[in-house]
């Protein structure tokens, strides 16, 4: 028969065995779950464009941009290698594929703002950049908040917002010093470029026409090419008239750009500028007469575009084209090198420089990414 004592003992032997299992398995299992994989890591709150706060996994590993801009900033703060989803558009810019030798091969999930739930599963993201258009569809919506993914929306209208996006991005990514480190730059450009446009009077400024991707499409008010326009020093002649709207974007007709008849006008895609000099109707223009209608440069982005991370290149770029005299001590070439080698650690060649100040080259054609 057993004692009372016998059976303490048995129990404590018992319990003495357990815990010496359960300290092997600590061993062979150091993060202590049933599979023998991480637990799930701690989680960091961040507040998006539009302000909802998300919690997202301090240990991102596998990142979807479904907004171009979104992806070239992730490339930028050294994630590049992370991006497994994406939108059509990074596949063909140039430096984007050296940067991201693999965004070849990562999914193409969403287009023109629709998303594909199906495919953005397959890519298995730990975390997804949207654009404001997509969160305020209730329909594209409701499908991400089904799949369980987090998500953050990314959007700015002005300089201060798209700083604040890139700080945001880098929080969400673990990458926040290297996402400081670009708006300082940001923030240096645009004090060097005020500093000595803050006196040219108004009437005195030069006037210039802005064309984004199509010839008549152009910059309309509380948006962020308004904003860096007016910070190099121009008169963006298209900013606070009346636009069309259509699919998001804003449209001048021709025959409010011959009455605005801008002195400067440039151009952010390869071949604009050739369009506008040969066409007979654009012939009256004082910036036509004069030759000056200028190709704005393309580097991991058409600098100075909505969707532009290269933002104080092109403010940089603009004073100086306008203001040659007022800006004759700033090299571009010098300038871009430490752009892209300091803010995105990629020793640009000096033959890749000369093609990105040229704006040509730099972007694949529609349906023939990389």
């Amino acid at each position: 028969m057993y004692t009372k004592k016998s059976t303490l003992a048995l129990i404590l032997t018992a319990c003495l065995l357990a815990l010496l299992l359960v300290a092997g398995c600590a061993q062979n299992n150091p993060a202590g779950n049933e599979a023998g994989r991480p637990e799930k890591q701690g989680a960091v709150t961040v507040t998006d464009f539009i302000g909802r706060q998300v919690a997202v996994p301090d240990n991102v590993e596998r990142i979807g941009c479904l907004y171009a801009f979104s992806g070239h900033v992730v490339a930028m703060l050294g994630r590049g290698g992370d991006i497994v989803a994406v939108v059509e558009g990074l596949k063909r810019d140039v430096i984007m594929g050296e940067l991201c030798p693999g965004i070849g091969e990562a999914l193409v999930p969403a287009s023109s703002g629709a998303v594909n739930v199906e495919e953005l599963l397959n890519a298995r993201p730990d975390l997804v950049f949207i654009r404001s258009e997509t969160a305020a569809n209730e329909g594209e919506k409701a499908k991400l908040e089904k799949t369980g993914i987090p998500y953050l929306v990314v959007d700015y209208r002005n300089m201060k917002e798209q700083m604040y996006i890139v700080e945001m991005i880098g929080q969400a990514v673990g990458e926040k010093e290297r996402a400081l480190k670009y708006n300082e730059y940001y923030q240096r450009c645009i004090d060097r470029v005020q500093e000595r446009v803050q006196n040219i009077p108004l009437d005195e400024r030069v006037r210039i026409y802005h064309s984004i991707n199509e010839a008549t499409r152009t910059d309309a008010r509380d948006t962020l090419p308004a904003d860096w326009t007016q910070v190099a020093g121009a008169i963006n002649v298209s900013v606070n008239e009346e636009l069309k709207f259509l699919e998001d974007k804003y449209f001048a007709g021709l025959e409010q750009i011959l009455l605005w008849d801008p002195e400067v006008i440039i151009v952010n895609e390869a071949g604009v500028a050739d369009y506008i000099m040969t066409n007979t109707q654009w012939s009256s223009l004082s910036a036509v007469k004069n030759n000056k209608v200028y190709q704005m440069p393309i580097g991991i982005s058409r600098w100075g575009h909505p969707g532009s991370l290269e933002t104080p290149l092109a403010i940089l770029w603009t004073a100086k084209t306008l203001y040659p005299d007022l800006f004759s001590d700033i090299d571009l070439v010098a300038e871009t090198k430490y752009f892209y080698r300091e803010i995105f650690n990629y020793p640009i060649s000096d033959q890749l420089v000369a093609q990105v100040l040229s704006g040509k080259g730099m972007r694949a054609p529609k349906g023939k990414a990389n």
